[in-house]
């Protein structure tokens, strides 16, 4: 058995080595069709021109060819400025299926963008700016669905544009200086970075941008109106038709509301005996989040207390109004403590050592109040901590605007945050926000410089985070992330954290005396880059992430770990790698061999500092 087989694995390989090159030589055919109709014969061609048959795209690098790291297949295609005069074949340069780069800037190409060019299917940057394009953008054009970059500008495009609004992940739209018509469609204008349609033919009302752009985007379109152009849309008019229906609708809803006030009015009358009965409800007890106020029968009610758990007025009576201490933010300095009493507050989830409300002042201002319990701290040294956390200031920090503090419970006060978690962004609804490869990393380099700031002034008095999370990395209102809840947790608190981390490595020979709290933050880091990555929860329905990551590493297996997302973006998969080796130091079982806060700033700092450079060779 084993003599026939090495008699026939030679005969083997050599049926399928030609099957292997055949799909070699078909996408190195195609690439050299591409050029030739592209350059139409005026191209500078030298001995280190390439694209022939003759030579490998990658190995013998062709001009303006990039490869991927093992330099087996075509990733980037760059010839810009090349003085190229004929047409694109767009059927041809699909048939590299990896390519995610196209840039042809700052030439002479002539003719359409043809409707093959929906075939490159991993297409992310698509430049053609500075040509001579003519006719209508291909309707095929928005199957291209991660397509983050399309820079038309500069050339002779006509008629309406193709619904791009559904390429749901697209950064940059430029295609000012063209001869485009028609209205503009309705771009996902919150997750757009980069718009420009100045100087063509559009007409219509402007779409909502969300204030995202000027008028320099939409200037020279003398059929736009609205903002932020100065000229408003005039009214849209009505015919004598339409008036006559909404008189008749009016009337309708009339009646409606006579007939449901007088089956309002019989019902109070019969319950004001059994509401007469009832506990009055103080005027700040909150909606749950329902939308209800909450029951006697809800879980957030107590034994032996009226009041709701749901209801910041819950807390002990009789407190004067000075026990709020309003810290340096100039926000909230004439907050007072009946402020937050008679303040509506929507209970927004609810952990182990307390809850968190969002309260709405009378002026609109809008607070997030964590309110803690059974917390293993004096008063005197929790008076101490806000002080002192009060006094590093960072960006990407989250300091409190007050706290109250009693024997019973304590209060800390922060602004609050409407753009919601890194825990939302990555698992939840993103509300079509993107978060590319590239957000990702800028969320990691600013969360870990700014920890490395709070554990250098923070340090000689022994307060770390000690609860580091997705759920305690916000997004402010420029969706810039900062780090919530610093310092709350107390020893014991750590103690438990540190001895769940060692359970899930198998580690039940280390007591938690030895390891340091800001050891803890290293491993919370490492998590959080953990599901950067990988997009995965950290826990859930027995999966760990951390043992996951760790077994898939083992197996050789590091690709399938990363995020669908990433891989579809085309990622660069070198840093993407090498982030992973960050994260894997930060989670490292033994807290000893963890880097410190500064050396993780630095490599992942390094790591961005790669990507950048990257994109601007791309550009």
């Amino acid at each position: 058995m084993d003599r026939n087989f090495n008699w026939a694995l030679p005969i083997l390989i050599f049926f399928l080595l030609p099957i292997v090159n055949s799909e070699v030589e078909d996408v190195k055919k195609a690439l050299v069709q591409f050029m030739d109709k592209l350059s139409a014969g005026n191209a500078r061609r030298d001995q280190n021109w390439g694209w022939n048959t003759s030579s490998d795209p990658c190995k013998d690098k062709w001009m303006g060819v990039f490869c991927d790291n093992r330099q087996q297949s075509v990733r980037k295609i760059v010839l810009d400025g090349f003085n190229l005069s004929g047409i694109l074949d767009a059927s041809s340069v699909c048939m590299t299926k990896s390519l995610f780069v196209l840039s042809l800037n700052g030439n002479n190409i002539v003719g359409t963008v043809p409707k093959e060019i929906s075939n490159c299917k991993h297409l992310t940057h698509l430049y053609v700016s500075g040509n001579k394009f003519s006719g209508k953008l291909p309707e095929t054009l928005p199957q291209l669905n991660i397509l983050k970059r399309l820079v038309i500008s500069n050339n002779n495009f006509s008629g309406e544009l193709p619904d791009l609004s559904r390429i749901s992940g697209l950064l940059t739209f430029c295609g000012e200086n063209n001869q485009l018509s028609g209205g503009i469609p309705q771009f996902d204008f919150t997750n757009l970075v980069q718009f420009n349609v100045s100087n063509n033919n559009f007409s219509g009302p402007i779409p909502d941008v969300k204030g995202r752009f000027g008028a320099d985007s939409f200037s020279g379109n003398p059929g736009l109106c609205g903002r932020p152009l100065s000229n408003a849309c005039p009214p849209r008019k009505k015919s004598k038709g339409s008036t006559n229906q909404v008189l008749l609708f009016s009337g309708y809803i009339l009646l409606g509301l006579f007939v449901l006030l007088l089956v309002g009015l019989k019902l109070i009358s019969k319950r004001k005996p059994k509401e007469e009965k009832a506990e009055v409800v103080k005027k700040g007890v909150a909606l749950d989040t329902t939308g209800n106020k909450p029951s006697d029968t809800s879980s957030g009610h107590r034994t032996g207390d009226n009041r709701s758990e749901y209801s910041i007025t819950s807390i002990e009576s009789g407190m004067a109004s000075s026990s709020l201490v309003v810290l340096t933010s100039p926000a909230v300095q004439k907050l007072k403590f009946e402020d937050l009493l008679r303040a509506p507050a929507e209970l927004l989830g609810r952990g182990k050592h307390g809850s968190l409300y969002k309260v709405m002042l009378d002026d609109g201002m809008i607070l997030a109040v964590k309110r803690l319990r059974d917390w293993g701290i004096s008063s005197e040294d929790f008076k101490t901590r806000m002080q002192k956390i009060d006094r590093v200031k960072h960006p990407n920090v989250l300091p409190p605007v007050a706290y109250y503090c009693s024997k019973q419970e304590k209060l800390l006060v922060y602004e609050y945050q409407q753009n919601g978690s890194l825990f939302n962004l990555l698992h939840g609804s993103q509300n079509g926000r993107s978060f590319d490869w590239g957000s990702r990393l800028g969320v990691a380099a600013a969360v870990t410089k700014a920890l490395a700031l709070m554990h250098e002034e923070l340090h000689e008095d022994g307060i770390a985070h000690g609860n580091l999370k997705s759920t305690n990395i916000l997004f402010n209102k420029n969706m810039e992330p900062c780090i919530s809840e610093y310092g709350l947790m107390t020893t014991e608190s750590q103690d438990q954290s540190l001895l769940a981390q060692s359970s899930s490595f198998k580690i039940n020979d280390l007591s938690p005396q030895i390891y340091s709290t800001f050891k803890l933050d290293i491993y919370g880091i490492g998590v959080i880059l953990l599901e950067l990555l990988t997009g995965k929860l950290v826990q859930n329905n027995g999966f760990n992430l951390a043992k996951w990551v760790n077994s898939v590493v083992r197996e050789e297996w590091t690709a399938e770990v990363f995020d669908k997302a990433l891989i579809a973006e085309a990622a660069g998969e070198e840093r993407m790698v090498n982030l992973l080796q960050v994260a894997l130091k930060c989670i490292s079982p033994s807290p000893n061999e963890r880097p410190s806060i500064n050396q993780v700033a630095f490599m992942i700092d390094t790591i961005k500092e790669e990507e950048e450079r990257s994109i601007s060779l791309e550009a």
